[in-house]
């Protein structure tokens, strides 16, 4: 199952490494990746792969927002069908 992961927040070092070796731990392949920083706000997207996690994705998403608070950023992640609904796509 394919879904969106966004993260947000004041830019810092390791970003994209802590949720990238957060998603590595949990089985969940990363698809593609884009990032930019706009001032001292960092944004990244990516588009991954959960089909291999063993936690379904209701408790993915948690566990994102629960690391993502832990780092101080903002790690939302929807199944890719909710996050295009959201957006128009």
């Amino acid at each position: 199952m394919r879904a969106v992961v966004t993260v947000t927040g004041s830019d810092r070092r390791g970003i994209i490494a802590k949720v990238s070796c957060f998603l590595a731990e949990k089985n969940v392949n990363i698809e593609d990746i884009s990032q930019t920083i706009l001032g001292d706000k960092f944004a990244m997207i990516m588009m991954v792969e959960t089909s291999e996690s063993k936690e379904d994705i209701a408790k993915l998403a948690k566990d994102c927002e629960e690391m993502g608070r832990s780092i101080g950023m903002s790690v939302r992640l929807q199944h890719e069908d909710i996050f295009n609904a959201m957006h128009n796509i």
